[in-house]
């Protein structure tokens, strides 16, 4: 539980939720980051990323103490025990829900139960800048002190701890817990409209009842494969990125958690990438997840029919195309800068989301659903404009700012067409597919003479280049390649972006940036797809143990020493891991039956 110039690690958070918003909270029981009342919302409490004027809710023992963490089993609800020398506490953090669903105000409860002894706690609910947007102040009111950021208003609510401070800009205090004492320190916040201050008893209540509809959620969840604890973890921190409001499905909770420790490659990835929502919706239909799925898959398609059907990257949580970006004068996680608004990738062009888009698709319609005929007659137009655009250079996948013929972007458009005969040959959508099928053909024997090098073996990153892109795994999960080559490829990204279990991204990385976690998951993918089951299972096994004490995933992971690095959590990891177990226990299943 040491900081670093006031900075946890990135791998010390843990992360709540309530469908609308995201809080990480470190080892040490602070609240470093909390957007509000959404997450892609400016936030209130965003010491992650400026230790100083950023604002956290702190929470903890007076006196020296060790703890210990995990999930409440089935939930996104935190459970941690601190011990002293005088006494032992349990503080389990929530992020409320309602009798319906999701409150329509932000509720986070802090409840703290005595187990043994006494143990002195102190709290502190202090409010920061905004990232440097604005001030907070404490406001009386005749119900009591308030704290008001720009349009936000936030409120405190205590149970049996009302030794209370209030300063300018937060309200803090202090209490002493006992064998089988109970108490809380809550939050409650709204932006732009009348705040209600529920009793503290209902804000108590609240924790039971949200642990309550989170396991009723996990009860829906259907796996029993392998690895069932890390894949149900995963997929409650994916469902923590899921924006219920709208659908959307967020790539992290997270911006400007850097990539490199020397600064640079920090970004904003708290929008919904159609890539991302492709590989969720995946998972979630293979869970047997109904809701989910279709509330994705209708956004997904209303979003890009409301917008262009050339489609884009991404989208913000709210469905509208992301505007510019912005650099907010605060230091960054560690002073690693620059804290960034937005995205630099909105305005590129990136060809292998159409394959994203079609996998959808065709998943949601095989799995016994139905398209409009709006829907039909766009993803036709948008079939059409693949046959037209893959030859086109773009920033691939890795929105590289150089624009090649990226062979992962090929693919991309291989899949697209593939599935969209698929789709025609099943009177889901209209037209003849006979040019989707030529261009499909066309694609493939492209890939097949200009992206494999005889030389090295492998696949490489574009047409003539000699590098190597860790993304081409993704073929043997498309069914492009699940032979030779694809094997052999899978040893050359090994052997040149391989460290341990771990792997870069493409070749060059190594100088810029830790490993990609989805990377090493998609090579256990690419392993079970060709037949090298053993292999697959053996560097599962070592990747599932890379997370940290509760489960969870960064972008990227530094090999040297296991630190965290780039958004937290990210789906994009967990997403990874979870394809990873189903397509080994898949396999399993196949063998059983033959």
């Amino acid at each position: 539980m040491t900081r670093d110039r006031g900075y946890s690690a990135v791998e010390d958070y843990a992360a709540i939720g309530d469908g609308r918003t995201v809080a990480l909270i470190a080892d040490d029981g602070t609240i470093d980051w909390l957007p509000l009342p959404n997450l892609d919302s400016p936030p209130p409490f965003a010491a992650l990323l400026d230790a100083e004027h950023g604002g956290s809710f702190q929470l903890r023992p007076v006196e020296d103490f060790t703890s210990k963490r995990e999930f409440v089993s089935g939930t996104n609800v935190l459970a941690t025990i601190h011990r002293t020398a005088s006494g032992t506490v349990r503080v389990t953090d929530s992020l409320n829900t309602g009798v319906a669903g999701r409150l329509p105000w932000v509720e986070l409860a802090r409840r703290i139960d005595g187990i043994d002894g006494a143990v002195e706690m102190t709290w502190c609910v202090a409010p920061g800048t905004m990232l440097g947007s604005a001030s907070p102040w404490a406001y009386d009111t005749q119900h009591g002190t308030v704290l008001r950021a720009d349009g936000l208003t936030m409120g405190v609510r205590t149970l049996e701890a009302d030794d209370v401070t209030v300063e300018n800009q937060s309200i803090c205090g202090t209490f002493t817990t006992a064998a089988g004492s109970r108490h809380l320190v809550g939050l409650v916040g709204t932006e732009h409209e009348p705040l209600h201050l529920p009793d503290p008893r209902n804000v108590d209540d609240g924790v039971d009842r949200t642990v309550r509809n989170w396991r009723a959620w996990s009860e829906e969840f259907d796996y029993d494969g392998p690895w069932s604890e890390h894949v149900a973890r995963s997929a409650l921190a994916l469902k923590l990125l899921l924006h219920s409001p709208s659908g959307a499905i967020a790539a992290a909770a997270t911006t400007s958690l850097p990539e490199n420790l020397d600064g640079g490659k920090n970004w904003d990835y708290r929008y919904a990438w159609v890539r991302d929502t492709a590989y969720t919706i995946r998972a979630m239909i293979r869970f047997g997840l109904r809701e989910e799925v279709h509330a994705a898959v209708a956004w997904l398609l209303k979003v890009i029919r409301c917008n262009d059907p050339l489609v884009n990257v991404f989208y913000t949580l709210g469905g509208e195309l992301p505007g510019g970006t912005e650099q907010p004068d605060v230091p960054g996680w560690r002073g690693i800068g620059p804290v960034v608004n937005g995205n630099a990738a909105a305005d590129q062009l990136q060809l292998g989301i159409f394959g994203d888009l079609f996998s959808i698709v065709r998943l949601y319609v095989d799995a016994g659903n139905v398209l409009d005929a709006d829907t039909g007659r766009l993803l036709a137009t948008i079939a059409d404009q693949t046959c037209d655009s893959w030859q086109r250079r773009d920033a691939g996948i890795w929105e590289l700012e150089e624009e090649q013929h990226y062979t992962s972007s090929t693919l991309g458009c291989w899949q697209a067409l593939d599935c969209a005969v698929h789709l025609a040959d099943s009177g889901q959508i209209p037209g003849v597919a006979d040019r989707w099928r030529a261009e499909k053909d066309r694609i493939r024997a492209y890939v097949e003479d200009e992206c494999w090098s005889d030389e090295r073996q492998t696949y490489t990153s574009y047409p003539g280049s000699t590098g190597l892109d860790a993304s081409v795994l993704l073929a043997a999960e498309m069914n492009f390649d699940r032979g030779e080559r694809m094997s052999s490829t899978i040893d050359a990204l090994g052997e040149e972006l391989g460290s341990g279990p771990l792997l870069y991204r493409y070749s060059g990385a190594q100088k810029e940036e830790a490993t990609f976690v989805a990377c090493a998951f998609w090579r256990v993918s690419a392993l079970s797809c060709v037949g090298r089951d053993s292999e697959a299972t053996a560097l599962m096994d070592q990747l599932v143990e890379m997370s940290n004490d509760v489960g969870l995933y960064s972008e990227m992971i530094d090999a040297s020493d296991g630190s965290f690095l780039g958004n937290f959590p990210q789906g994009l990891s967990h997403l990874a891991l979870v394809n990873a177990a189903l397509t080994i226990g898949r396999s399993h299943d196949a063998t059983a039956e033959r």
